[in-house]
């Protein structure tokens, strides 16, 4: 887990090996300074040797200043590697979750990867800094402080010893039992995280429903909930700071007893005055290092789950990749289906899809009608390998979609979805994702083609309007034809559209239909609708229902023998009085 973590360190290695440097020389500076003290208590002070006090003053000056220098480096050079080791982390999370499948996402579900991109990452910077800085600093400290005070006293020394394993044994059993309460904690943030999620994203619906009231309660229940596990923990972790204290002030009272009766008993022969007060330092730069390695050890604690956590995501292989020696061309736009299967889970004994045989010539226009979770989504997106197969084959232009580069497929299928998306940006901007270099002129000619230039020259900045995020300041029928236009710029050899023109009048949609066939005739179409009026007009059309292929045909052959299209064709056109 470390070994990957670090390489999140790559460009920052310079400040991240002058931290803990530059701590060192902190430390060094800090630890001389009491055994210089001592000289000038019993070789200045003592015997009122003004040479001595002065020279060790300016001495004690100097250390005092190089520490000062030293620490404040080791700060800005702590800061700095850290900064940038999660910046690098984090670009590695965004990096490996772009190449993600959606089964790779489903696994771990939106709301947890944003935990793990946000909070996780922060948890870890946080201790990444504590690690080259003051995880450096309070060994260092402990270790020098106990040499010179068995310098001074190699006797009471010993009582420094005699405490790290009762400190151990008591760190040791804090976080066996701490850990557990803290994976809870960052799998409760998941849960507040979707909570948070789903309520912003479907906020006109919760007004619309007057549903506030139930919101607060389900986001009091799981905030509730955090707060019992993080009042748990901390229970747990409140017993690190009184068993420092313990071992903080036994350690005093022990020196002071037993340095007091050394200094009596051999008349300071064994023991000076000023060699106490050194001691009195050392136990309190020691003790207090113990403190600061139990504050590294509680966020260690806390920070370990994130880590694996971070690493999970890190770990994850995407289930769809480009193969080796990939295929880099799409001939045209036919798409065969050869006895697929598939399974959401993976699992052959629920299948969404069965048995589905499929021929579509390159240009055709194919409509797909069929009642809710029928599986009409699901068969498209196989296509451009969104999702792979379970069982059986899916040929585009001949050649199996496994065997595509995943961009020159994606590139050349192009998708409008039921929930269409735009980003915050110009329209511009965001018709551009479908050609990153289409002109002014090619992004008009696609929105005429998708009915949508008019209502962009209706607002004063044109193609310069902003679009917030999530396209809020736009009805759903424009997002939908400005997601066909962003389509359409892709000039791809299949163009799939999953019910993208449910929220526009009958009237736009067949003009943006005969658009289809006056402009792009040779582009593959496939046409998911709950209307049969978006799809009568079709080369055919395929009827589904539990994930099998019920019939395929023209519109008059579907209502001359197929009992499913016959009822939705008279429950929607009542009688066909409609068509008539």
């Amino acid at each position: 887990m470390f070994r990957k973590l670090a390489k999140s360190v790559k460009g920052y290695w310079k400040e991240t090996l002058l931290a803990p440097t530059t701590v060192a020389i902190e430390v060094v500076m800090e630890v001389l300074i009491p055994y210089l003290m001592a000289t000038l208590i019993d070789k200045g002070i003592e015997v009122g040797n003004m040479n001595v006090i002065v020279r060790m003053g300016l001495i004690m000056l100097l250390c005092c200043a190089i520490s000062m220098a030293g620490g404040a480096f080791a700060g800005i050079f702590a800061a700095k590697a850290s900064a940038g080791f999660a910046k690098n982390m984090r670009r590695r999370l965004f990096h490996a979750v772009q190449g993600f499948s959606f089964t790779n996402i489903d696994k771990f579900s939106t709301s947890s990867l944003v935990t793990r991109l946000t909070t996780d990452v922060s948890f870890v910077q946080n201790s990444f800094q504590m690690l080259i800085r003051i995880a450096v600093r309070s060994p260092l400290m402990m270790i020098f402080s106990l040499i010179m005070a068995s310098r001074v006293s190699p006797k009471l020394s010993l009582i420094f010893l005699s405490v790290v394993p009762v400190l151990g044994l008591g760190l040791f059993i804090i976080a066996k039992n701490a850990m557990p309460t803290f994976s809870k904690v960052f799998k409760t943030y998941d849960e507040m995280n979707n909570v948070v999620d789903e309520n912003l994203s479907g906020i006109r619906v919760v007004k619309a429903f007057v549903r506030g009231d139930h919101e607060n309660h389900k986001f009091r229940s799981v905030s509730e909930k955090l707060y019992n596990l993080y009042v748990k923990a901390e229970h747990i972790l409140a017993f690190n700071s009184p068993l420092m204290s313990l071992c903080m002030y036994t350690c005093t009272l022990l020196v002071s007893w037993f340095g007091a009766r050394l200094i009596v008993m051999s008349g300071g022969t064994t023991l000076s005055t000023g060699g106490l007060t050194s001691l009195f330092s050392y136990t309190s730069q020691m003790l207090m290092s113990l403190m600061s390695l139990s504050m590294i050890f509680v966020m260690l604690t806390i920070s370990k789950t994130s880590a694996q956590r971070i690493v999970e995501v890190l770990d994850e292989t995407s289930d769809i990749v480009s193969p080796k020696n990939a295929v880099t061309e799409v001939k045209d736009g036919s798409i065969q289906f050869k006895n697929v299967n598939f399974s959401y889970s993976g699992s052959t004994n629920l299948l969404h899809l069965k048995g589905v045989d499929l021929d579509i010539k390159s240009g055709e226009t194919i409509g797909i009608i069929g009642s809710t979770g029928s599986g009409k989504s699901t068969l498209v997106q196989i296509i451009p390998r969104l999702y792979d197969a379970t069982e059986g084959q899916v040929l585009v232009g001949g050649v199996d979609v496994k065997e595509y580069d995943l961009d020159t497929l994606r590139n050349q299928v192009a998708m409008v979805l039921q929930k269409n998306t735009l980003f915050s940006g110009t329209i511009k901007d965001n018709l551009r994702w479908g050609d990153p270099n289409a002109t002014d002129e090619e992004i008009e000619e696609a929105c005429r083609l998708a009915n949508a230039h008019e209502f962009v020259c209706a607002r004063p900045e044109g193609y310069d309007t902003y679009i917030e995020q999530g396209g809020t300041n736009v009805s759903g029928g424009q997002k939908q034809r400005l997601c066909i236009a962003r389509a359409l710029l892709k000039r791809p050899k299949i163009l799939i559209l999953d019910d993208s023109t449910s929220a526009v009048d009958t009237a736009t949609d067949a003009k943006i239909r005969q658009s289809f066939r006056d402009y792009i005739p040779d582009t593959t179409k496939l046409i998911i609708a709950q209307r049969i009026s978006s799809v009568q007009d079709a080369d055919r059309i395929i009827v589904l229902d539990g994930g099998a292929i019920v019939d395929i045909g023209t519109h008059q052959e579907l209502l001359d023998r197929c009992h499913i299209y016959q009822e939705v064709y008279y429950s929607q056109l009542k009688g066909g009085a409609d068509n008539e």
